[in-house]
């Protein structure tokens, strides 16, 4: 696979966010696998306490984030499939906050959660590989604002980085 970029504009202001942490080198697919191992090995030292602290009435716990980032690959990489197909059919959003309300979190064990993840991940890295220049430029709707694939498959990278920042800031 060649070095994936990501997109120098065109997007919606609210992905900027996620972009600022995406390393612009275009190896992203090395970057998703590094942020993965991170992932695993800042959960592995976690207490059950930890894993289910909030650091606010409201706020999600550790454990709650790590099936969010899983239901947001599932998600994210559908739409970048579709649109990377050439699917122009307008793709729906979805509410994050009802996902997590339903996904009962609390409820799952953490090496089941990761399990999940690293099964995601090694899936989303299969399908980015098989994506060409092309496929990556394509471009459709997703809850009302074009997008790329190009967008999508960055985007995962750095929404995986900014809730890793918030665990590290407001949980640990």
């Amino acid at each position: 696979m060649e070095k994936i970029y990501k997109p120098a504009a065109g997007y919606p202001s609210f992905y900027q966010q996620y972009m600022d942490q995406v390393p612009n080198d275009g190896n992203l697919l090395q970057h998703l696998k590094e942020i993965q191992k991170e992932t695993e090995v800042l959960v592995a030292v976690l207490s059950e306490e930890q894993l289910d602290f909030s650091y606010s009435e409201g706020k999600w716990t550790i454990r709650d984030i790590l099936v969010h980032l899983a239901d947001c690959e599932r998600v994210i990489i559908y739409r970048a499939m579709r649109i990377a197909r050439g699917d122009k059919t307008p793709l729906p959003g979805f509410d994050e906050n009802i996902f997590v309300a339903n996904a009962h979190a609390k409820q799952r064990k953490p090496d089941h959660i990761m399990k999940e993840l690293s099964a995601l991940r090694e899936a989303t890295l299969v399908f980015i590989e098989s994506l060409d220049q092309e496929a990556l430029e394509n471009t459709g709707t997703a809850n009302g604002f074009p997008l790329s694939a190009r967008l999508l498959i960055n985007h995962i990278y750095g929404h995986q980085r900014h809730h890793l920042n918030i665990i590290r800031e407001k949980y640990l």
